[in-house]
């Protein structure tokens, strides 16, 4: 059911970002604490976003990603280690039984600045969304990075970032997965450099917030008292120094 984590703060190693703390991201790869029944380890593959430059730009955001587990790829202590940044989104990926196990099905999916996770699965995939996915430019279905339910919501939350606030367009894309596929998990995290967006939907979710940085995490990467569950069907907007957590549906 996948693990993901964002940053905004101080410029960091991005390799060091992923792997710090008594259970970093890595550490959650082979040993989650709270996958929910969802799966057991996150072993088919991981993937993590940065900013540099202008945020905001179309070209702001980079990415790495590979289909192997996070814990043999030497490019994460080696190549990433090397990269800073003050803001990044990654993700460990457990794929749901018949999706592709490739690269391109890796998160975080990236465009316009934007980046993508999604940490659950659509229930009934394909069946169940395909009246949803009719709503879209065949164009659009054409382009998307990965035949999978995660490729899907990125796609759908793309075309609704083009139309509206972030918040409204994970809240609203999430109202009609859950009207064509009830009981899906549904948690997103969106970032584009300057502030992250994170959505609960029947899967684990914290976040940390002080006057410097902000992070959320699937599951806390440390012991800092400073980590706060989320409940259930909210959704988090946080930078450092800004924390906001609402209900869903205040946002549709």
């Amino acid at each position: 059911m996948c693990r993901h984590l964002g940053y905004l703060g101080p410029p960091r190693a991005v390799g060091e970002l992923i792997t710090a703390g008594p259970h970093s991201l890595r550490d959650q790869s082979w040993a989650p604490r709270d996958m929910r029944r969802g799966g057991t380890i996150n072993a088919d593959g991981f993937g993590v976003a940065w900013w540099q430059g202008n945020p905001g730009s179309p070209d702001g955001v980079q990415a790495y990603r590979n289909p192997a587990p996070m814990w043999t790829d030497p490019a994460v202590d080696g190549v990433l280690g090397q990269v800073r940044s003050g803001a990044a989104l990654a993700a460990v990926r457990s794929a749901t039984v018949g999706m592709p196990l490739e690269r391109a099905a890796c998160a975080p999916f990236t465009g316009d600045g934007w980046a993508l996770s999604h940490n659950g699965r659509i229930v009934g995939w394909p069946d169940s969304i395909a009246g949803l996915a009719e709503w879209l430019p065949a164009v659009e279905l054409l382009r998307m990075p990965a035949l999978t339910d995660s490729a899907l919501l990125w796609t759908l939350v793309r075309r609704r970032l083009d139309a509206g606030a972030p918040a409204s367009a994970l809240a609203s894309v999430i109202a009609d997965v859950l009207e064509a596929a009830p009981e899906s998990r549904l948690n997103l995290l969106l970032g584009n450099g300057t502030t992250l967006w994170a959505t609960t939907v029947y899967h684990s979710l914290s976040v940390r917030v002080d006057e410097v940085s902000a992070m959320i995490s699937s599951e806390p990467i440390d012991d800092d008292p400073g980590w706060q569950p989320v409940p259930d069907g909210h959704l988090v907007e946080a930078r450092p120094g800004h924390l906001n957590i609402t209900e869903l549906g205040d946002h549709l």
